[in-house]
């Protein structure tokens, strides 16, 4: 069981870096092209998206109440952490 932990770790770990790596990216050609305003909306409607997607996503139904709202809670913490821990300089 303690193996299975670890990798499951690691693939979450996995995962995570290669998203913030896409989406820092994404946000760095954002900012290139539009500026800080621009930036600032994106990220904003992302953002908002992203929440709605998840809440409304069908995947986690048929599991327990209590296991789909957690779930869809740290999903969308998740998505605005990420989203807000992205700062560029403005030069």
């Amino acid at each position: 069981m303690a193996q299975d932990t670890k990798e499951l770790q690691a693939i979450n770990t996995a995962w995570q870096i290669a998203i913030q790596e896409i989406l820092r990216m994404i946000i760095r050609d954002v900012y290139h092209a539009g500026g800080e305003a621009a930036l600032k909306t994106q990220i904003k409607r992302i953002e908002e998206a992203a929440v709605d997607s998840i809440y409304s996503d069908q995947r986690l139904r048929g599991t327990d109440e209590w296991t789909e709202v957690l779930v869809k809670e740290k999903a969308s913490n998740f998505v605005t952490t990420l989203l807000t821990s992205f700062t560029y300089d403005r030069a």
